[in-house]
């Protein structure tokens, strides 16, 4: 009790603690919209249950993954060497998680371009994915995001209580987010492929970081924020011009 009188007294535990919550959900958004697009081809009436329960599992992942801190730590150190680099455990699920997350991305922007012109289609492709089987693979990715987050919050961060807040709370805040960003999304068709587009990228990030070469996460995010703007500018620019088109045909 002591000591978490102390750390609620401790401006230093205070900056870290937002900083950890930041960078937790900063970590969160790759996840959230692997969700939000898997949870998508479902029935309308599943998605919100589907996005609770994949994110649900993600807090108690991440959770349980802080209660193994030392077992966490152990992940990064070298596990068998192989042409001459030395893998971790960590290196390996970081691999998997980045195949999976390539495959996953390209599979769906192939689905995505091979019927955009099938009206038919489309209006069933939403019903596609079973609730077991989308809850399936989104366990595949909280596992390889929260063994990559939890390791972040370890070189953060040596106080427990701080992690436990900074993953309940980025949790939360997915978990609120998870339902307005999957419509938005499922609205507009051109963010689906932006989106796939960053899990793509996000995946060889995976991949890169999995063979030992580190990608700063801020320049990913950077150029996910600026892809993220121009998408929008031309939302803007693709709504006036249909609101011009609406005034031209309703003057006639």
């Amino acid at each position: 009790m002591d000591s978490l009188l102390a750390l609620m007294t401790d401006p230093t535990a205070w900056a870290a603690l937002v900083t950890l919550i930041v960078m937790e959900i900063v970590l969160g958004i790759d996840n959230l919209i692997f969700i939000s697009i898997l949870s998508n081809k479902l029935p309308e009436a599943q998605r919100a249950r589907t996005q609770r329960i994949g994110l649900m599992l993600a807090l108690v992942m991440r959770l349980g993954l802080l209660g193994t801190v030392a077992w966490i730590a152990q992940l990064t150190a070298p596990a068998f060497t192989l042409f001459a680099h030395a893998f971790s455990w960590r290196d390996l699920i970081l691999l998997v998680g980045g195949l999976f997350l390539v495959w996953k991305a390209t599979s769906e922007i192939r689905h995505h371009v091979t019927h955009s012109d099938d009206v038919s289609d489309n209006a069933s492709s939403t019903v596609q994915l079973t609730v077991a089987a989308a809850i399936g693979q989104i366990i595949v990715l909280d596992i390889v995001f929260s063994v990559d987050s939890i390791i972040t919050a370890v070189g953060m961060t040596e106080h427990m209580p701080i992690m436990f807040i900074a993953v309940i709370v980025a949790v939360m805040v997915m978990l609120f987010a998870a339902l307005p960003l999957s419509r938005f999304i499922d609205r507009n068709p051109t963010i689906v492929m932006l989106a796939l587009s960053f899990l793509l990228v996000i995946g060889m990030t995976l991949i890169a970081d999995g063979f030992g070469t580190h990608v700063p996460k801020a320049y990913i995010y950077a150029a996910m924020a600026f892809s993220a703007f121009v998408e929008g500018m031309n939302m803007l620019v693709r709504k006036a011009k249909a609101k011009s088109d609406r005034a031209v045909s309703g003057g006639k």
